[in-house]
């Protein structure tokens, strides 16, 4: 019993942080504090000094993350130099107020235009802001400036020495270390089914499929992204192949474990088919290593006797257990290609380098648009600061910086204000808290402080609200270790939280808004723009004119998806009081993650000259692009010309009368991309030849937030999905 619970908390453990990349940053953290202030402690520096040097550790660790090691050495010593000038510059502000409070607001201006540089631009306007604001926050003054200068060099090296030295990035373990997180999301998808098959389905169950299938796509793509630095790029190509293959099978089980739950199933074939899942569960529970020799076990082997009787003599249950088949063959295939076995592989192309595209260092854009409503915003913060606290006024302009750090529309900027104001509210609990539990003791306030510094980034790239509560409850310690600590201050701390919030968002509504329904839709332009170029390539494959890498290119179209998601969270997210907003959200991003899955499934299908000669595949494709030249139109102009209507297809399916299996499948998938470039045109009015269509906004139901599989009948459209594969 022990050692289930055990294995349950360590899956779950190896699940919720894929890598531990999480875990190394946070330990990154604070074995630099610790470092930091451990070389600080023998030269008798003050308390303030010794903070300057764990923060400047903290600060590295947290926003230095280029992808090479060479890149993060150079990044590190030019932080050096913008820390260094933060520092300067700060403790010269604070003998000449309001000097102090103007050079705070235009850093602001600074910090988030630094974003359109790519990672180290982000990194260094971070550094440079959050050192301004420590030095604010501990009061420096200029003849300590040589001290600091110091801690800020000693903070850097400890960051340098934990990299490079105490937790050094080692690409192999950390490929297997995210296999294992694999192997972790994935069984908590066949969980997910069992659960659901077993229950008979409802909304709860379904969402926990939709989140576990959406947690394995991220390991999927953390696999594949971190492949290259582990195996040879022909390698890594065969593995991102092998890999959508067993994201599609895993789709494809999600979608018959929900279609066999509304089945009306004898007891005893139901409890045999939650018998099939918890023994495929049993199976992936082993080592990623020892996974190749699955195949040579009974238990495989009986369930690929048990999918294979649908062709045959089908019995009920028979789709779900070809599809557990189907999922079991595809994972060892790719689990074969992880563990170097490429003696069953064909050589796939490659798609040539591109020149990354230069970024214009001056130029007018949502970024600079962005770094001006922050400037307006820190301006705003400044005077309503000054209202609440003549001395705490800099936690106002704080806030501003922090929601519009990564943040690009109006909507993201009041969903990361709200969730800043209620992490400090609940923060403010926990540093009283835990104040008063360490009253006294130094050890235990800075052991405590080290804590909530691990939490604070560990949770940075999951939860905005509980980074929030670690940072106001280590800021209630830092309090007490200075001797300042009162209830008093940290409601002033909240007070300065929500006018920071109120004039970020008020700065992005009226100075020069970024719409989130502007952006979305520049978002969908992308996607479109990938999806055509996509389908071009794709029919130069198919028709044996070139051999091109499709696999790479559904993975951009992939990240243009998941772009989107991000754009258009302010709509769907719960804050959102209009439903109808939130059904219209739900509505465009379920319909492009089944244009993505789609796409997928074409790419992991696709064979050089699989359709050539066959001019059902120009036909059907030269209609689809032709839609989504439409769209594209529409997309760009926000306006449905009179003239423009999708095209549906009329007659037979183009798949119905292929022998080949695996043309079949190509053209069936293909049928579906273009009954969902259809579904998507509902979004923004577009008529088929065939039918009125009438704007989803006000249409739409709730029932569009459902999992991905069930996207596959697209909303509008009467045709049942068909699987005809082999």
């Amino acid at each position: 019993m022990i050692r289930k619970v055990w294995d349950a908390a360590r899956d779950r453990l190896v699940a919720s942080d894929p890598g531990f990349l999480r875990l190394r940053l946070g330990l990154s953290a604070v074995f630099g504090i610790v470092l930091a202030v451990g070389a600080l402690l023998p030269l008798g520096q003050p308390l303030t000094v010794m903070l300057v040097g764990a923060i400047s550790a903290m600060t590295a660790a947290f926003t230095v993350h280029d992808d090479t090691p060479g890149q993060q050495a150079v990044t590190l010593v030019l932080a050096l130099v913008a820390g260094a000038a933060s520092l300067t510059v700060a403790s010269l502000g604070t003998s000449a107020p309001p000097t102090d409070s103007v050079v705070f607001v235009l850093l602001i201006f600074v910090a988030v235009y630094a974003q359109r540089f790519g990672a180290r631009g982000t990194a260094l306007g971070s550094i440079a802001f959050f050192l301004f604001f420590f030095a604010m926050f501990l009061q420096t003054h200029l003849r300590q400036l040589p001290a600091l200068l110091l801690a800020l060099l000693i903070g850097i090296a400890s960051n340098a020495v934990v990299r490079y030295v105490l937790l050094p990035r080692r690409a192999d373990a950390e490929f297997l270390r995210i296999r294992r997180a694999f192997r972790a999301r994935l069984g908590a998808v066949v969980r997910a089914a069992e659960a659901y098959l077993a229950g008979g389905g409802g909304d709860r169950a379904r969402a926990q499929l939709r989140r576990a299938n959406s947690r394995l796509h991220e390991c999927v793509l953390l696999i594949e992204d971190t492949a290259p630095d582990v195996v040879d790029q022909r390698a890594a190509d065969m593995l991102r192949r092998r890999a959508i293959e067993v994201e599609l099978a895993v789709q494809w089980l999600a979608m018959i474990t929900q279609r066999t739950a509304t089945e009306d199933l004898d007891p005893r074939v139901r409890d045999g088919l939650i018998e099939s899942l918890r023994r495929f569960h049993s199976l992936i529970e082993r080592d990623p290593r020892d996974l190749p020799l699955i195949s040579e076990t009974g238990e495989f082997s009986k369930m690929l006797v048990e999918g294979s009787r649908l062709a045959e003599r089908p019995e009920p249950g028979d789709e779900l257990r070809r599809a557990l088949a189907e999922l079991a063959l595809a994972d060892v295939n790719a689990q074969r290609i992880a563990e170097r076995d490429y003696s069953a592989e064909n050589g796939q192309a490659t798609l040539p380098e591109e020149e990354p595209e230069k970024t214009r260092v001056f130029a007018y854009d949502n970024q600079t648009r962005s770094a001006i409503q922050a400037v307006v915003g820190g301006g705003l913060a400044v005077l309503g600061g000054e209202l609440v606290s003549h001395q705490r006024w800099y936690w106002a302009v704080l806030t501003v910086f922090v929601v519009f750090i990564g943040s690009s529309t109006a909507g993201a900027t009041f969903v990361k204000g709200a969730r800043r104001l209620a992490g400090t509210l609940i923060g403010i609990l926990g540093g009283v808290l835990l104040a008063l539990l360490v009253t006294g003791s130094t050890p235990a306030t800075l052991a405590l402080i080290l804590v909530c510094v691990f939490g604070m980034v560990y949770m940075s790239r999951v939860s905005q609200l509980v980074m929030a509560f670690f940072i106001t409850s280590m800021l209630g310690l830092l309090y007490s270790l200075l001797g300042t600590f009162s209830l008093e201050v940290l409601w002033i701390r909240l007070a300065e939280t929500a006018v920071g919030a109120a004039a970020g968002v008020l700065a992005a509504v009226v100075i020069v808004p970024v719409r989130t329904r502007s952006v979305m839709l520049d978002d969908i332009a992308e996607v479109l723009s990938d999806l055509r170029e996509f389908l071009i390539q794709v029919t130069d494959l198919l028709s044996g004119k070139e051999n091109v890498n499709v696999i790479e290119l559904s993975r951009e179209l992939d990240r243009a998806v998941e772009q989107v998601r991000t754009t258009v969270e302010p709509l769907t997210h719960p804050i959102n009081v209009r439903s109808a907003r939130r059904d219209y959200g739900w509505y465009v991003l379920t319909t492009l993650e089944t244009l993505a899955f789609r796409a997928r499934h074409v790419a992991a299908r696709a064979q050089p000259g699989l359709l050539a000669g066959d001019d059902r595949l120009t036909g059907l494709v030269d209609r689809i692009i032709a839609n989504v030249d439409a769209l594209l139109e529409v997309v760009r102009v926000q306006v449905v010309p009179s003239h423009r209507k999708l095209v549906r297809e009329s007659g037979t399916p183009a798949c119905d009368d292929v022998s080949d299996p695996r043309a079949r499948a190509v053209l069936s998938s293909l049928d579906q991309l273009d009954a969902g470039v259809i579904g998507l045109g509902k979004a923004f009015g577009v008529e088929s030849d065939t039918e009125s269509a009438q704007s989803v906004k006000e249409h739409v139901r709730r029932r569009t937030r459902s999992v991905q599989a069930e996207a596959d009948s697209i909303p509008g459209t009467t045709e049942p999905v068909s699987r005809r594969t082999q």
